[in-house]
């Protein structure tokens, strides 16, 4: 579509909620050594980096890994309340347990609690089995996962975080991935449950397990997500908190006080951050003079897609969004056509591009028409 004598239109929002610069924030502390050996703090939806310190160090992440599992397993099972068999691979495995059985029998779902409340090792490699065939293939499953999700420096080698040298992953990486399981139902409820009750056909009395994520008791709007621990990776969280209508995932990584840190930085975003909607949907944007048009001699334009975006207070100044569109368009004109795009920074920038379309149909005008209009007017 040709354009004619381009216009470029700029909207300048400003709102009020707001802390950093654009880049993600490197945390400064009066704190000489820090508690962690990595941390990332992030926004859900925005998937904003809030805070962070050695968010690209590769390091192993123990339990957190079952974050990778319960989502692969949850993604890739069409019946959760299947009933499955234990296989023997999955009996007397090292580390943390719900006590399996070979031959006995439980729901993939009762075996995503087994998992992600009880931590357990043994239910992370009967969901790997029984979602791939074999231990090996879940694991090809699973990094296939993390490179589609944009976790681009992460290895998976075990369903369960178990060590190994290979096995790894980053700060960010994990916040990328918690952020994108957070976005699934089924998950979410699995990790927000504080307590449940297991089958345990081989014995009279039920399993009971509790939740060991002990924010989900201790920090208002906590939401879950999972801990971690071996004595190569350290101890390991994953936390998420709704606050501000917001919600923020943190990641600690080999972090002695987890619960503590992670509590601070959920409750640090809450107070700095707000989401700021800075562009709505299906929005007016102006208004194009047609060329060459039947009828119409002038169509609207607008985008679709909205945008919000956590935001601190002293950002304010530093929101601009750009829409770019022609004056003049020449027809024939799709409903729905492409006609511009805004852009938004945060300061320089680049934070968000959309499309402009036009919101109507205009035909070209024809020989016909001409003359019609030339008889019009001598009459």
């Amino acid at each position: 579509m040709r354009k004619i004598s381009a216009i470029f239109v700029c909207f300048v929002f400003v709102f009020g909620c707001f802390m950093f610069k654009s880049s993600p924030q490197k945390m400064s502390f009066a704190k000489t050594t820090l508690p962690y050996k990595a941390m990332a703090t992030m926004e859900v939806d925005s998937k904003r980096i809030l805070f962070s310190y050695n968010e690209n160090q590769k390091l192993p992440m123990a339990s957190t890994t079952k974050i990778i599992t319960a989502i692969c397993v949850i993604e890739n099972t069409k019946d959760l309340n299947k009933i499955i068999k234990i296989p023997k691979q999955a009996q007397g495995i090292e580390g943390s347990s719900i006590y399996l059985r070979t031959g006995e029998h439980l729901s993939i779902k009762e075996l995503l609690l087994g998992l992600m409340l009880s931590s357990g090792n043994d239910a992370a490699v009967a969901l790997a089995i029984e979602t791939s065939g074999s231990v090996e293939d879940f694991a090809t499953l699973a990094n296939e996962f993390c490179k589609r999700v944009g976790a681009e420096n992460t290895n998976i080698v075990t369903p369960n975080g178990l060590h190994d040298e290979n096995h790894y992953t980053t700060a960010k990486d994990l916040a990328i991935i918690s952020c994108y399981a957070m976005k699934n139902e089924i998950f979410r409820e699995i990790v927000a449950t504080k307590k449940a009750t297991l089958s345990n056909e081989f014995f009279k009395e039920p399993r009971y397990i509790k939740n060991k994520n002990r924010l989900l008791k201790e920090l208002d709007g906590c939401t879950g997500i999972k801990t971690g621990f071996t004595k190569e990776a350290g101890r390991c969280l994953v936390a998420s908190r709704k606050v501000n209508q917001m919600e923020v995932v943190c990641v600690v990584l080999n972090c002695g006080p987890m619960f503590e840190e992670c509590s601070e930085l959920l409750k640090k975003a809450g107070q700095d951050f707000s989401l700021c909607e800075l562009l709505p949907e299906y929005n007016h944007v102006g208004s194009c003079e047609v060329v060459n048009g039947k009828q119409i001699l002038k169509i609207n334009v607008m985008n679709k897609e909205g945008f919000v975006y956590p935001l601190t207070k002293d950002e304010q100044s530093l929101v601009r969004v750009v829409a770019s569109f022609p004056k003049t368009l020449i027809a024939p004109i799709e409903k729905g056509q492409s006609v511009g795009e805004i852009n938004i920074y945060l300061s320089n920038q680049l934070i968000f591009s959309t499309k402009i379309y036009s919101i109507e149909d205009v035909r070209t005008i024809n020989f016909k028409d001409i003359i019609n209009k030339v008889i019009e007017k001598m009459l």
